[in-house]
């Protein structure tokens, strides 16, 4: 694939994929007054208590974010992701304009609600699992979350749990606590859809990286800077050349995957990666060693009491 065809291919993951996740908030979610974490979920919140369009609210909101990222995490953050942002903001406000603010489901039906929960969450899932490929984002409050992890010794997952939850108990207060449960199940259906998206379906939490490049200090330092990630480097040789090849080795999670590959691939085109499944990942950033060793005494109790 030639430089031009892989930025054309990122150019339809983040069009494309911005166009669905504004589908499924102006379609499904916003309707149903599913404020389902993320700005997009702020965005609900203030369409139905303030009546401005959500697509507006969600550029108003992400592009300070976004400028607050390229501050803390440099002029690389990405134009991709503004781009993503932007998107984001048009699509839903002309589907807003083109379908109007109730959607397509009649909401007198209960049942109306538990399927906008499921569609906009399949949706969304879709959509920002496309834009991840790219190694974009849509903005907005995954940055938060990305500075919490940063500052904090918070993992980014527990980070983007954190504001997700207090979003979502800000809707059960404004809405009702009905419809905070059905934005939870829509959070968790976007991100196992994002999980198969972004992975080609079928892959596990998070993945081991080998990088081979002339171009490695660079890499190095937009890994530790886009990222947030650490890595090891490995010394070893070429076999034809037998002159010295460092390697870098890091994991990272399933959803940073497209990202990392965009950062090796603008680069250095000629790079060498190699991808394998990391079936479980203890330590900083991921599971606490602590954590996973108290679950293996759990077993090995339950066990003892069996077999008792």
């Amino acid at each position: 694939m030639t430089k031009q065809q892989y930025h054309l291919l990122e150019l339809f993951y983040i069009t494309t994929g911005s166009f669905l996740t504004a589908l499924g908030i102006a379609l499904f979610s916003s309707p149903a007054k599913i404020a389902s974490g993320g700005v997009s979920g702020i965005a609900i919140i203030i369409y139905h208590t303030l009546g401005i369009d959500t697509g507006l609210s969600i550029f108003i909101l992400s592009v300070p974010l976004f400028l607050l990222g390229v501050a803390i995490f440099g002029k690389q953050y990405g134009a991709k992701s503004l781009g993503g942002t932007i998107l984001l903001s048009l699509f839903t406000s002309l589907i807003n304009a083109w379908v109007g603010y109730d959607g397509v489901l009649d909401y007198s039906n209960p049942l109306s609600i538990l399927l906008s929960a499921i569609s906009g969450g399949v949706l969304m899932g879709l959509g920002v699992g496309l834009v991840l490929r790219s190694g974009a984002n849509t903005g907005g409050t995954d940055i938060l979350a990305q500075i919490l992890a940063r500052f904090t010794p918070l993992s980014l997952g527990t980070s983007l749990f954190l504001v997700d939850a207090l979003i979502i108990a800000s809707s059960a207060f404004i809405f009702s606590l009905e419809m905070a449960l059905y934005a939870t199940m829509t959070v968790y259906i976007v991100g196992v859809t994002i999980d198969r998206v972004v992975l080609s379906f079928g892959t596990r939490s998070a993945k081991t990286v080998f990088i081979i490049s002339e171009k490695r200090k660079e890499i190095e330092l937009a890994i530790l800077e886009e990222l947030g990630h650490g890595g090891t480097i490995l010394y070893g040789s070429g076999m034809y050349t037998g002159f010295e090849r460092p390697v870098i080795m890091t994991v990272v999670a399933n959803n940073k995957l497209g990202a990392l590959t965009a950062i090796v691939h603008r680069h250095d085109d000629d790079a060498f990666m190699v991808v394998q499944e990391a079936y479980k990942v203890l330590g900083e950033g991921f599971t606490p060693i602590e954590e996973a060793a108290w679950a293996g005494l759990s077993d090995v109790t339950q066990k003892q009491k069996r077999k008792s």
